[in-house]
């Protein structure tokens, strides 16, 4: 098994109970979670070795984030103490054709503010194989950016590969801060992981005629800005989630990837997911899981159904992390997506 290191921010999640609006909650469920966090977790429970960079506040909130992580496995011992809070994001779950919202308050959170200084880089990438991050890191703050530039060198030095799952959050940054940055972190990317949004608004790449509104998809333009991708980036692969709205309870899921060594492109078995449990998390589940078989040794088409089966099955739980093992994984990529009960 490998060692992989995410970095990011892991907030405290307040959602309203079952499809509640946020006008009508008298309580909140709690869980903790974050896009680099829910990935190292993913990679934990299939065996992997995974840890989590970040910095969170030295109180009881920040040590309960911390606790989180560690139950489900995921090593935290170079996680940095210190700073005003941890952030937080509100979830209110839709169901039909009411959509999902997310209300961020994470201002001045302990990791928007961390320096360099806070991490020992050299050793958080010794003997690691592995580095994933995401574009809502550096959208936090500038400082953030900063930091996980600082990163990315150490990494690229230790010879580890880096993934990066594009991620654009409108509420945290505009598309045009999102490509001045992230444009000039890609030369430090081996493996570019998004979705049709997050080409365009992070990297200025629009798949062909599909609308992310309606769920319209046309793979020929995937295909055509993959290798548009790689001839400017130099990528090994890039990967894209494709999810088909039917309503925010009933989506069809797949992914496709393209190969800069091979130029072959691949569109994965597509999962009808209804109804959906909870779809927050969805795309990280689907890179921890593509980056499980890919440190497993996988063929790059194997790589990517693991992953969009794990996602799958992600979609079905409630909470940030996926909870699934690799043998639910293994079961569903397989051919048995029956859902009977195993006894």
């Amino acid at each position: 098994m490998g060692k992989i290191v995410t970095m990011g921010e892991i907030m405290l999640r307040l959602s309203t109970p079952g499809n509640e609006k946020f006008i009508q909650a008298d309580e909140f469920d709690v869980c903790y979670g974050g896009g680099e966090a829910n990935v190292a977790v993913s990679l934990a429970n299939y065996g992997h070795e995974a840890e989590f960079v970040t910095k969170v506040p030295e109180n009881p909130i920040g040590a309960s984030a911390v606790a989180a992580l560690r139950k489900m496995g995921v090593e935290t011992k170079h996680i940095a103490k210190g700073g005003e809070r941890l952030g937080i994001y509100f979830l209110e779950t839709g169901a039909a054709m009411r959509a999902s919202n997310v209300v961020y308050d994470r201002a001045h959170s302990s990791i928007s503010t961390a320096t360099p200084d806070d991490f020992d880089f050299d050793a958080i990438f010794e003997g690691a194989d592995w580095f994933h991050f995401t574009g809502i890191t550096p959208a936090i703050s500038d400082a953030a950016a900063e930091l996980t530039e600082v990163a990315l060198k150490a990494a690229k030095a230790k010879g580890v590969k880096v993934s990066c799952d594009l991620n654009f959050r409108k509420k945290l940054w505009s598309s045009e801060k999102a490509q001045k940055v992230m444009t000039n972190l890609m030369k430090y990317v081996d493996i570019c992981i998004g979705n049709e949004e997050d080409a365009e608004k992070v990297l200025g790449f629009k798949p062909g005629n599909t609308d992310v509104t309606s769920g319209e998809l046309e793979l020929a333009g995937y295909k055509d800005i993959f290798v548009q991708m790689v001839e400017k980036f130099n990528f090994e692969y890039v990967i894209s989630s494709l999810r088909v709205s039917h309503s925010a309870s009933d989506n069809g899921w797949s992914a496709c990837i393209y190969s800069r060594d091979t130029k072959e492109f691949y569109h994965s078995r597509e999962y009808r997911i209804s109804p959906i449990v909870d779809r927050v998390g969805g795309g990280d589940s689907f890179a921890g899981g593509t980056i499980c078989g890919f440190m497993d040794g996988k063929d790059f088409k194997s790589a990517l159904e693991f992953g969009v089966a794990a996602s799958a099955l992600k979609h079905t739980i409630p909470g940030d992390f996926n909870m699934v093992s690799r043998a639910d994984v293994d079961n569903l990529a397989g051919g048995d997506g029956s859902g009977r009960v195993q006894r």
